[in-house]
């Protein structure tokens, strides 16, 4: 990075670490994601595991580890999910190029 992108980055992450100890502390406010489960999210979006794990930038074994309830599903994932459950095409088209 250069310049203007690290001060703005080192400025983003003090910021974000600022807001965690506050959460941390019972102060300010969380976001909170409603669970979503992928298995499905992937079913009404008429996919295979093999179909869905590019979609979300995963391998397929990883993938197959949050249907199994392996892993859990993160914020960022979650909201890319709810993507896909509304408008899989659209995602299907943004990843194609």
């Amino acid at each position: 990075m250069e310049g203007k992108e690290m001060s703005t980055f080192g400025e983003d992450l003090i910021q974000a670490m600022g807001e965690a100890l506050a959460h941390a502390k019972g102060e300010g406010t969380a976001i909170l994601h409603e669970p979503v489960d992928p298995r499905e999210v992937r079913m009404r979006a008429k996919l295979t595991q093999a179909q869905m794990a590019p979609l979300m930038g995963m391998s397929l074994s990883g993938y197959r580890k949050w249907e199994q309830g392996q892993r859990r599903v993160s914020g960022p994932a979650a909201t890319l999910l709810r993507v896909i459950e509304k408008e899989p095409g659209a995602v299907q088209r943004a990843l194609a190029g």
